[in-house]
Parts: structure tokens; C-alpha cells; sequence
């Protein structure tokens, strides 16, 4: 059948056998900023244009292979694809991740991020004024039906909370302080699209400037109780430099 074909009632789909291919994670020598580790845990501060780990369209240079080269260990986490990984962030985000290196610390910070006890703050260059001083969005998402590739709010999606404080209002910019309370894809990019403030040079969500750096969007701050020794750990990082030159422009306008 052509892609283009829609199923109607009764109709019968057979699909052949398709090969099984096992996708090889190879270590490659990726500079990491290393923001804390002992011998359960990473964070790390990812760089903006950087996928996490390997899939469809990225089968290398992601954050996975340059953490298999500098942490052989990792190797030995059940996940093969996504070893270490406790939560991601999107290509085009910096910021903070915490990575597990064993999968006991594994297990334990994602029962933390589904109890929603750990602490995720974002920094996000808006589209559009907010005259609001602070706000909540609770809106569910899901596949967006008219392009599998995004996501959007939905009425059968998952239960999405967003919480935002405004930090400086430009002529035509906000910038926010962001708080997940949950983590579902692309979150604060749909949220705030749906608000009618999508997210600074977003091509998904919002508009493209051309600008290669991509959504104004930055894991500033992450916090989480240690897995083993249950202490609370808590990281920040600034901005990068693309995104500080960014607001310096709109301050001067």
C-alpha cells in the first residue's frame, strides 16, 4: 500500500518480516563538561545542539557515545542504548542532566523524577510580553494528530504541569524562570506555544530567526537526593553565551 493510504473498516494489514538490527554504541572522544561525579552519578552540562542518545537520523555524536569513551563503566547498564540516561533534554537545549553509573542509582532517580521530587528549573526566552507576574499551565499532552512528529495539548494526552515567574519583560521578548513539575516531551515548548508564547527562535513551535543555536531554552538549575548516601545535590549553570548575547541585544533595543 502507498503511505498515503488510509485504512477503512475491515480491512486487513499484513506486514512482513522485518530485520532485527542491533544499533552498536561506539565511544567517540567528545569534550564533556562535568559538572559533579563520584561513583554513582554524573552531571552533566550539555551543550546546545548535542542529541542525547542514539536513534533514528542520530546514530553518533550524541551524549551517549562521548560518555561510553570517557566512562567505560557505563557499558555494563542493562539500557544498551540508552545507558546512564535518566531523563533527556532536547537537541537544542543546554543544561543540566543527571546519568547513573550503576543501575541501582538508575532505578532509584527515576522512581525520584516519578515521585516529582526532583527539582528542575529552566531559563526560557519567550515570544510576546507576559503581563503576568507568575503563572501555572496544566494542560495533558500528547502526539499532535495532524504530525506524528510533535506533540501537542490534547484531551487523552499525559497530565503536564509547567510552573513560569517572569525574570525581565523586553519590547517584544519575556524571559522566564521555568519549574517542571512533570516531564513530559517537549513540555515547556508546547506549553508555551499554547499560551500564544512560544519559545525564542523555536522552528517547531514557534518561528525560526535563522539562528542555528535554536529555542532559547536552558536547564539552569537540577537538584535530587543522592541515590546511595540520600543527600540533597543541587547544580546550576549559567546560561550559555549565545543566549547572554541574545538578551544583551534585547536590553539595547
Amino acid at each position: 500500500a502507498k503511505a498515503s493510504y488510509r485504512l477503512k473498516m475491515n480491512d486487513r494489514v499484513t506486514v512482513g518480516e522485518l530485520p532485527i538490527t542491533e544499533l552498536d554504541i561506539v565511544g567517540e572522544d567528545i569534550p564533556l563538561d562535568i559538572v559533579y561525579e563520584d561513583d554513582w552519578v554524573l552531571v552533566v552540562d550539555k551543550p546546545s545542539g548535542m542529541v542525547v542518545h542514539p536513534a533514528p537520523g542520530h546514530p553518533n555524536h550524541t551524549l551517549v557515545n562521548a560518555l561510553i569513551y570517557h566512562f567505560q563503566a557505563l557499558k555494563n547498564i542493562q539500557d544498551s542504548l540508552r545507558p546512564g540516561i535518566v531523563h533527556r533534554i532536547d537537541k537544542d537545549t543546554s543544561g543540566l542532566l543527571m546519568v547513573a553509573k550503576t543501575d541501582r542509582a538508575h532505578q532509584i532517580l527515576q522512581d525520584e523524577l516519578r515521585a516529582k521530587t526532583t527539582k528542575r528549573e529552566y531559563v526560557a526566552l519567550v515570544e510576546g510580553v507576559i503581563l503576568n507576574q507568575h503563572g501555572t499551565i496544566r494542560a495533558p499532552i500528547g502526539r499532535d494528530s495532524q504530525d506524528r512528529k510533535k506533540m501537542a495539548v490534547v484531551d487523552a494526552g499525559k497530565p503536564a504541569v509547567t510552573h513560569f515567574e517572569v525574570m525581565e519583560r523586553f519590547q517584544t521578548h519575556t524571559l522566564l524562570k521555568m519549574r517542571l513539575e512533570t516531564g513530559r516531551t517537549h513540555q515547556i515548548r508546547v506549553h508555551m506555544a499554547y499560551i500564544g508564547h512560544p519559545l525564542a527562535n523555536d522552528p517547531v513551535y514557534g518561528m525560526s530567526d535563522g539562528n542555528d543555536f535554536g529555542q532559547y531554552l536552558h536547564a539552569e538549575t537540577l537538584g535530587f537526593t543522592h541515590p546511595i548516601t540520600a543527600k540533597w545535590l543541587e547544580f546550576s549553570r549559567p546560561i550559555p553565551s549565545e543566549f547572554s548575547q541574545m538578551i544583551l541585544r534585547l536590553r539595547e533595543e
